[in-house]
């Protein structure tokens, strides 16, 4: 009995390919070039990839920019109401700065995202609605901006999703959305 593990006899890589395999083959590849042209068209064209532009900050740079939106917002109970259309936000091991804020529902802003020190995971889920929510990533050493707004006034919980040491799980804060 011959096992598995033995090398085939004879010159099997010289053997024509059956017209079922090649066919296989065919539809495969075919599929796989679908796939990434659908990739390609979702990044591309597709309104659910918020990719924005990113600049190289150090993070002390990045500090200063956050530092800079909470001078200019109003202070409330509730946190930071921006000035402008900017908001400003800062990961650090084990919180975020710059957060939490009151904003209006229907405005748009350019959040201003970075980290201070490790890489941490911006996750931004609607209270009420699991199924509206947004995962990123936040970098040190990147300041990265890009365009959100809410059309339905609540709470909004802001979480790291991205394990960035021992008190992860302390790090939340909340985006309060009124009309």
């Amino acid at each position: 009995m011959d096992s598995p593990l033995d090398p085939p006899e004879g010159n099997w890589w010289n053997e024509t390919v059956n017209r079922r395999e090649t066919l296989w083959i065919a539809l495969s590849a075919g599929w796989a070039v679908t796939l990434f042209g659908w990739m390609f068209g979702w990044t591309e064209f597709g309104e659910q990839n918020n990719v924005g532009q990113t600049y190289s900050v150090t993070p002390d740079q990045f500090q200063g920019k956050v530092a800079e939106f909470k001078d200019a917002a109003e202070r409330t109970d509730r946190g930071f109401v921006p000035a402008g259309e900017d908001v400003y936000v800062g990961a650090l091991q084990w919180g975020w700065d710059g957060l939490p804020v009151v904003l209006e529902a229907g405005e748009t802003y350019k959040f201003h995202l970075g980290s201070y020190d490790v890489q941490h995971g911006f996750s931004v889920r609607n209270e009420e609605n699991l199924s509206q929510q947004i995962s990123l990533q936040m970098l040190p050493d990147y300041e990265w901006v890009l365009e959100m707004s809410f059309d339905d006034s609540g709470t909004y919980h802001v979480v790291c999703n991205e394990f960035c040491g021992n008190g992860h799980r302390s790090m939340h804060s909340a985006i309060h959305v009124e009309e």
